[in-house]
């Protein structure tokens, strides 16, 4: 397909930045922080470029036909190349992804930690991260009910507090 709208940088960013996930649609692949460039190639149409949450992410080919198709709904030609460098992590989802997460009651992982100056210590055991907070009723007493949720990047917790289930966007970095 050739390309019959020749777009500046900006509006292909708008394009692309209003993909939902496929697998979190409350979120847009810009608010999840999973685009990461989008280059306009002349009149020959756009690259994209994402990163996926993981290696192995069931929904990197969604999220290229997506993409795609919303590339051409304006008529023009989408290439999408996934990159890993730098990797994705949860410090990427904006604050509006955040709070997007939070009103579908979906706990957001934790925020980021302070700047090291020093060299980050290695732990050969697992990290663990502060408990999520409950997007319900916001009380702190939650507890894990099962590591894996409906998708890989989930996990299942219930609020102590509300005695409501919700899910957790697990924290990656």
């Amino acid at each position: 397909m050739v390309s019959a709208t020749v777009l500046t940088r900006e509006r292909a960013r708008e394009i692309a930045g209003q993909v939902r996930d496929p697998e979190l649609p409350v979120l847009t692949l810009a608010d999840l922080g999973v685009l990461r460039d989008v280059e306009v190639l002349g009149d020959s149409g756009v690259r994209v470029r994402i990163t996926p949450t993981y290696l192995g992410c069931p929904a990197v080919e969604a999220m290229a036909a997506d993409l795609r198709a919303a590339f051409a709904a304006v008529g023009v030609e989408a290439a999408v190349e996934t990159v890993w460098s730098p990797p994705w992590t949860t410090d990427d989802i904006t604050p509006a992804g955040r709070e997007a997460l939070r009103a579908a009651g979906i706990a957001p992982p934790s925020a980021a930690g302070p700047e090291r100056s020093a060299p980050t210590p290695l732990t050969l055991a697992p990290t663990r991260y502060a408990d999520p907070g409950c997007p319900r009723c916001g009380d702190q007493r939650t507890r894990e009910v099962s590591r894996w949720g409906p998708t890989a990047c989930t996990s299942l917790w219930v609020c102590e507090e509300c005695s409501e289930p919700f899910e957790h966007l697990r924290t990656r970095r």
